[in-house]
């Protein structure tokens, strides 16, 4: 998930991981035998891990940063500087944070149970030690007593902005509490932190799938049927996105797609809704404690939003914006369904049937076939696209690494170099398997940062959940995964290419509710027929991509973004309800917000038994912030209308992207980052026309 890495901030910085956070080296001996501590811009040792080095890594990590702070508190305070104070306090949050990084990972994709267990165990107990930071006396008056100073007054620039930030993160966590009430917010956030950690644990472990006879797969093409079958001829459907997705939008079946989607919409629920109710009453009693009427008032306080009704206006606002170009969507699925059922009194679009619909008008009006689409996109080719795009745009080059040390075979590791130079290094997970990660998400591991050494490289992972290659394909990718893919490399990219000084700035730290927009504007290239078809080949006759099947795609890319948007908006609103309109200590429980939300928001009615919250992982990670997804949509559509006015593959204008909004981090503000970028006010057209508005 995409925030500064600052103890005082950690719980928002775990974003559900989309996981994007900033984390840097730990000062290390090289020749350490335990593979987490590196030397500077060495190669970490994956394959070298084990359940011991975590625990060893954890205990010493935790033991150096409370000795590096320690330091801190015994300069005079009139003898503060920024290099003596706040240098060194980003240095051990830095070193801190990629052993936190680096176990996070594991904890999330790593084969061995040992591992993985050993992992989630010493998050849960930095998460507390960052907790007890949060609320450590003699930092915050280290920092406070520094920013007070003639020097610290008459800072500017990052420098000015890390400090006034650093202090304002610890007074929102608890300085104007009395010490016997900061002891009671620290068992609270401790709580949270285990709970929310118990809440991801209990999606990633879920194990279900749906199994069904011929009937039951009747639609799905033979690869899928190959790739499912059971030694009884019966066939197993998983919860996995390369599973779960086309057998909905393929499957015949009417009564299979309902079971799958209550299964798939019931994951983790026999643990997780108890887990998510404890979440948000602990969280409650953190914001009584602080003095904000809601979790929601108390997290937005410091983003682009600024307060919850601005969130909620402008939810609102946009909820009628696209409501008749739903409506127009939603009637055209029910004339599918008259046609396809031969009964012309059908008049609804059960949740279950929406892809299956979908579908069958992209086919019909569109005359385009998923299926046959993802024949242009084998994965590799995609990357390779990619790769050149940037290039292209931004003077990157990619340089894989043969026979990486990884801890799974699927697993490829990169060196990229900026504008030749050797500027960071990244992994790519892209395939499912048993207790992985089940979505997309950049993971950070190593932040950039300024070192005397010379600069720290950027390292980040990048994990995902692609159809893998079966004996007779490559692995295919449909559109949706290559815009995906696309998206998701955009936080690798701002990551990788930051140059700012402080790794407590550096790469995607900026504010919640703007993180998204960098890898939303990099979707647009996915939309490009010239950048398409230096790479959209045929997996098996090496053809370009049809000029005219792209433009059926085009035609069609606007054909469901009314309830597409909507969709997002329920779930933006399902997060702020939950976080500031809904009291969890009442007998309502979450299952009936998200029902009158649905049916209130969206045109496809609630299904009983369903328990969609349970499972959505972002309410441990954005809390209060998924409305962020669409906010910063505004922002990157603006930005890439830039693009439009100087030309798609424009390298001076990719290079001021590079430099003024993605390698800035958040050493400024991002408002002003993007008004430089533009070179006028943002505003929200681009925005309403991207939605065919």
């Amino acid at each position: 998930m995409n925030q500064k890495f600052n103890p005082f901030l950690l719980s928002a910085l775990l974003l559900g991981i989309f996981a994007i956070s900033l984390f840097a080296t730990p000062k290390a001996d090289s020749q350490s035998d335990n593979p987490i501590f590196i030397g500077h811009n060495e190669v970490f040792h994956f394959d070298k891990l084990t359940a011991a080095h975590i625990n060893q890594a954890t205990e010493k990590t935790i033991s150096e940063t409370k000795e590096s702070l320690s330091k801190l508190y015994t300069i005079d305070k009139h003898n503060r500087t920024f290099e003596n104070t706040m240098v060194p306090l980003d240095d051990a949050l830095d070193a801190f944070g990629t052993t936190y990084g680096f176990i996070y990972l594991m904890g999330s994709t790593h084969l061995d149970d040992a591992i993985r267990d050993s992992a989630n165990s010493s998050v849960a107990l930095m998460d507390k030690f960052s907790n007890e930071l949060n609320l450590n006396e003699d930092l915050y008056k280290a920092v406070k007593d520094y920013s007070l100073t003639k020097g610290g007054q008459s800072l500017t620039g990052y420098k000015k902005k890390f400090v006034t930030e650093t202090v304002r993160d610890f007074e929102r966590n608890g300085f104007a509490l009395s010490k016997e009430k900061r002891d009671e917010l620290k068992v609270i956030q401790d709580k949270i932190s285990e709970l929310s950690l118990n809440f991801r644990q209990n999606i990633a472990e879920y194990s279900d799938s749906l199994v069904v006879d011929d009937e039951g797969i009747d639609g799905l093409d033979e690869d899928y049927k190959n790739n499912h079958k059971n030694a009884d001829g019966k066939y197993s459907i998983d919860l996995s996105y390369p599973s779960y997705r086309p057998f909905m939008r393929s499957s015949k079946s009417e009564n299979a797609r309902k079971a799958l989607y209550l299964k798939y919409t019931n994951r983790a629920s026999d643990k997780n809704l108890d887990v998510l109710k404890n979440i948000l009453i602990e969280r409650q009693k953190m914001v009584d404690l602080l003095g904000y009427k809601t979790f929601a008032a108390y997290q937005v306080e410091d983003r682009m939003a600024k307060k919850p009704e601005n969130v909620w206006g402008f939810e609102n606002e946009l909820i009628a914006k696209v409501q008749e170009k739903a409506k127009q969507e939603y009637e055209e699925q029910l004339v599918a369904k008259r046609m396809h059922l031969n009964d012309p009194n059908v008049d609804k679009i059960n949740s279950w049937e929406v892809s299956f619909y979908r579908d069958i008008v992209l086919k019909e009006k569109y005359s385009l076939d998923q299926e046959k689409v993802k024949e242009y996109f084998s994965l590799d080719n995609v990357i390779n696209g990619y790769f050149q795009v940037t290039k292209k745009l931004m003077g990157l080059e990619y340089r894989r690494i043969e026979t990486p040390s990884v801890w799974h075979e699927d697993v490829r590791a990169y060196d990229v170099l900026k504008d030749g130079q050797l500027a960071g290094r990244f992994y790519l997970d892209l395939h499912p398997r048993a207790n992985k990660y089940g979505h997309a998400a950049c993971f950070p591991i190593i932040s950039g940062k300024a070192r005397e050494e010379g600069f720290q490289f950027p390292v980040a992972s990048l994990v995902c959940n692609f159809p893998a290659p079966t004996e007779s394909k490559p692995a295919l990718l449909t559109h949706d995964d290559v815009e995906t893919f696309f998206h998701e490399f955009g936080h690798v990219l701002h990551h990788l290419v930051s140059q700012a000084e402080l790794s407590s700035q550096a790469g995607f730290t900026v504010a919640n509710d703007f993180v998204e927009a960098p890898s939303q504007m990099l979707e647009n290239w996915a939309w490009n027929y010239d950048v398409l078809k230096q790479f959209a080949k045929h997996y098996e006759t090496g053809e370009t991509l049809p000029k005219d099947l792209f433009d059926r795609m085009l035609a069609a890319k606007n054909a469901n973004s009314g309830n597409n948007t909507l969709a997002q908006i329920y779930f933006g609103l399902i997060d702020m309800t939950l976080h500031d309109n809904y009291d969890p200590n009442s007998d309502v429980s979450t299952t009936e917000i998200v029902k009158e939300l649905q049916n209130r928001v969206t045109l496809y009615d609630f299904v009983e038994g369903s328990n969609f919250q349970a499972a959505f992982g972002h309410l441990t990670g954005y809390a209060a912030g998924y409305y962020g997804y669409l906010w910063s949509q505004v922002y990157a559509a603006d930005m890439f209308s830039k693009f439009e006015e100087n030309g798609i593959l424009d390298a001076e204008t990719g290079h001021r992207y590079r430099d003024l909004v993605l390698a800035r981090g958040s050493k400024m503000d991002e408002l002003e980052m993007v008004k430089e970028f533009l070179g006028r006010e943002p505003n929200q057209d681009a925005f309403l026309k991207s939605l065919g508005l």
